[in-house]
């Protein structure tokens, strides 16, 4: 049997608690909202997680991209691939500026083919054989995740690894290991959930809403 190595936790050299620093950040930026969404993944959903608007917050951006830089040297090995890959549209800002810190290509993959010029779907240099780190905000079902993964992998590049900050825990994971990938998720929703309640964010009613669409 193949024991898996435990995954490193991620801390702030000053101490602070870097998974309370983001729910901090969540409350703040009002990244988490209650009501009736639908996810890309066609799902829906009592709650929403729009990590969109960090972006909007430097203060809060510079966190969250010190735990991105953090789980990309700690848990995945910068040597281990070398160029970084967004997820549109949501996870192309956090996997350039993390791909401008490591000083790694960055490359970005279209929704749909261009039907235009090169006609490209993934932009930026690809070469045959290399190690692609694929990095989104956030993963729910992993439909979004894998659309990047085998239009990568269709152009030569090889992926064994994705870098998240939060896994909403609703079959991602699973997903991507059928794929042969690894999933690094800095946080999940059950325990962002968590903190919100014991802290007074949230009300117990949209605590056992967000564990309830997590089996759902």
């Amino acid at each position: 049997m193949v024991t898996r190595p435990r995954k490193k936790k991620v801390k702030k050299p000053d101490g602070r608690d870097p998974e309370a620093e983001l729910c901090r950040i969540l409350v703040k930026t009002s990244a988490i909202r209650f009501g009736l969404f639908k996810l890309s993944s066609g799902k829906l959903s009592p709650y929403y997680i729009d990590l969109r608007m960090i972006l909007g917050d430097a203060n809060g951006l510079r966190t969250v991209m010190d735990i991105y830089e953090a789980m990309a040297k700690s848990r995945v090995g910068i040597s281990s691939f070398e160029r970084i890959a967004g997820v549109p549209t949501a996870g192309v800002p956090y996997a350039s500026i993390l791909a401008y810190r490591l000083a790694k290509p960055f490359l970005y993959v279209r929704k749909e083919l261009k039907t235009h010029g090169a006609g490209r779907r993934v932009e930026g240099q690809l070469l045959p054989g290399d190690r692609i780190l694929i990095v989104d905000d956030l993963i729910t079902t992993g439909k979004n995740t894998m659309q990047v993964v085998e239009a990568t992998r269709a152009e030569g590049g090889e992926v064994q690894n994705a870098l998240v900050l939060i896994d909403r825990q609703e079959g991602g994971e699973d997903a991507l290991r059928r794929a042969g990938l690894e999933l690094h998720a800095f946080t999940t929703v059950t325990k962002i959930a968590r903190r919100l309640r014991e802290s007074g964010v949230i009300e117990d009613d949209q605590y056992e809403a967000i564990l309830a669409q997590i089996g759902s």
